[in-house]
């Protein structure tokens, strides 16, 4: 009950938002599609520069890190320094020029990154800095950019209460624009959120290990820990919370009429009333505890991430601690 609370009560400010559009839906209901594909690729380009910029000059690095390579494979052979591990001592070549060489290993770069991304109307909502989905679609594009920088492969699964789409893990900038584009353009055909069905999913479609994120606002009425635990065994699983401040401390701006677009159903709420925004503070807290917990029990990686902050001190923070 206290999940759908607050599902109930974050979305009450959403009828806001969706009196003022009204109008400007009306408005551009004509709007040739040229000039609406035009504005697409606007806005594509503009997040994979911000994204490529942001990856190359603060999370490569990082990245690298954090996430190892499968082992390590021979590279080349040298003559022995000192201070080198014996144990690497080529002895054939050593034997052959008769003074000692070493092999020189390196890391086994390709990965594939799989970013499993929540699309469901929840996700459609924000009153300070950018919507939900809008910061979802950023970070995205960001990791993206990060895997394909260091020659991994990339896949997405978008999830509502189904899987609304998969796009199978590959290389390359075309790729990543492919990926860009979808996040921005697509329009999900569900409405709630089932996390279960997703990593479920999942399972069925990377058999091998995989750097899995999973990014969304976790307001999900079914239980998802045992298909997590599954999850986490067989990958390296990463949860990237999103939520809006609102979310987390109801505003105090009158007598409002809630519309849940997951329902359509609408109704008034006093966010007056200190009993009525406690009760939403709880509810969040709650719901956001439960969440984290399910991550950090499987051994999953587990960060939040607030749509009106900047993002970038809690994702090096976060890659730090795993390179570490």
């Amino acid at each position: 009950m206290l999940t759908i609370w607050i599902i109930l009560s974050v979305l009450a400010l959403i009828a806001i938002v969706v009196v003022a559009l009204v109008p400007f839906e009306k408005g551009y209901g004509d709007m040739e599609d040229e000039s609406t594909v035009t504005d697409l690729i606007k806005k594509v380009r503009k997040i994979e520069v911000k994204a490529k910029r942001l990856s190359n000059q603060i999370f490569s690095g990082e990245y690298h890190s954090a996430f190892k390579g499968r082992g390590m494979s021979f590279s080349e052979v040298r003559e022995y320094q000192f201070g080198d591990d014996v144990r690497n001592i080529d002895w054939n070549v050593t034997a052959r020029f008769n003074q000692p060489f070493i092999k020189v290993f390196e890391e086994e770069r390709e990965l594939t990154v799989m970013l499993m991304i929540d699309v469901s109307q929840s996700a459609y909502f924000g009153t300070k800095g950018q919507m939900k989905n809008e910061l979802i679609t950023e970070l995205s594009a960001i990791l993206a950019i990060s895997a394909i920088n260091n020659n991994d492969k990339v896949g997405v699964i978008l999830f509502s209460e189904d899987i609304e789409k998969f796009i199978p893990p590959k290389k390359g900038k075309t790729h990543i624009l492919r990926i860009i584009n979808e996040l921005y353009d697509y329009e999900p055909t569900g409405k709630s959120t089932n996390i279960e069905k997703a990593l479920q999913y999942l399972t069925n479609v990377m058999r091998r290990k995989a750097i899995v994120f999973l990014l969304s606002d976790f307001m999900d009425e079914t239980g998802f820990q045992k298909s997590l635990d599954l999850v986490s065994r067989r990958h390296d699983m990463t949860a990237i919370h999103i939520y809006d401040p609102a979310e987390a401390e109801m505003p105090n701006i009158g007598l409002i009429r809630q519309l849940d677009p997951e329902t359509g159903e609408t109704r008034w709420l006093n966010t007056s009333s200190t009993a009525v925004r406690k009760q939403h503070t709880i509810a969040y807290k709650e719901n956001y505890n439960k969440s984290r917990e399910a991550f950090l029990k499987s051994g999953a990686g587990f960060m939040s991430i607030r749509t009106d902050r900047p993002y970038t001190k809690v994702l090096m923070d976060y890659f730090k601690r795993r390179g570490a």
